[in-house]
């Protein structure tokens, strides 16, 4: 049978989002399955066929999105430590499974009573949109002080993390946000910059967040940085390699992350 004649059939990807960002998907869920029976991210990545930091960027997306940690590292015993699913990843893990039964059953009946649904294709293709960004934070409209041209919002993440942006008056009418709401900030991995024993009253940089860097990975020109900053926050930053080594950064070390309000981009469902 020619492609052309070939009957169009239903096929849906389940995915749960926050904000702009993807946040578990089959693929991510996957990835989660073989963390908890390998208990190792870089052998899970090598099991689905993706690299080991494509695997750590959406771990710490999930974890940065989620209201609990999903995933843990853990250290010492016989094996010197690992990474495995936290409770709440294993409960997110078995509730999917069964949103997921559900929605083939939806697409099974869907496709009985559409019966030709070339039409909707067409029309889910138009509507489909794809953003993505690195740095995704989940929290609380804290605090909105507003002023003639800028109004500025404090956002307490997970942990009492607190992110200050600077917006647009007119944006907060559009958004519709108010104290007590959920947000997210979007922050750029290249507008973070990357410190050492800082002393905040010296720098004009309003968001200054201490934590320890997670995990380093090492590239020709740049180097990504995550640093934990508390809440099972973690926060991504691309430095130049030759930054990286005037720093002295390596796993373990207290660094702190900096980023000028203006760079926070604040999202609403």
């Amino acid at each position: 049978m020619s492609p052309q004649n070939r009957s169009i059939e239903l096929e849906g990807a389940l995915w749960f989002r926050k904000s702009e960002s993807r946040f578990l998907g089959a693929d991510r869920i996957v990835l989660l399955e073989q963390i908890e029976k390998l208990g190792s991210i870089n052998k899970a990545a090598k099991t689905i066929g993706i690299s080991y930091k494509t695997a750590w960027q959406l771990i710490n997306t999930i974890n940065n999105l989620s209201e609990k940690a999903i995933v843990e590292r853990t250290t010492g015993g016989k094996d010197g430590g690992g990474t495995r699913l936290t409770p709440e990843g294993r409960k997110i893990l078995r509730q999917y499974r069964v949103v997921q039964e559900e929605h083939r059953k939806f697409l099974e009946n869907l496709e009985e009573r559409l019966g030709r649904p070339e039409k909707l294709y067409q029309f889910l293709k138009r509507i489909s949109v794809k953003v993505s960004a690195r740095n995704v934070f989940s929290g609380t409209v804290a605090k909105i002080i507003c002023e003639t041209v800028n109004t500025e919002i404090t956002l307490a993440l997970k942990g009492d993390i607190r992110i200050t942006a600077i917006v647009t008056s007119s944006a907060i009418g559009k958004l519709g946000l108010e104290e007590g709401m959920t947000a997210y900030a979007i922050i750029k991995s290249s507008s973070v910059i990357i410190g050492k024993e800082i002393d905040v009253s010296k720098v004009s940089t309003r968001n200054v967040i201490f934590g320890t860097v997670d995990k380093i990975i090492d590239g020709p020109v740049n180097v990504e940085i995550d640093l934990d900053i508390g809440g099972s926050n973690i926060i991504t930053s691309i430095i130049t390699r030759e930054s990286s080594k005037n720093l002295g950064l390596k796993e373990g070390s207290k660094a702190c992350a900096m980023f000028k309000a203006s760079s926070v981009i604040i999202g609403v469902h």
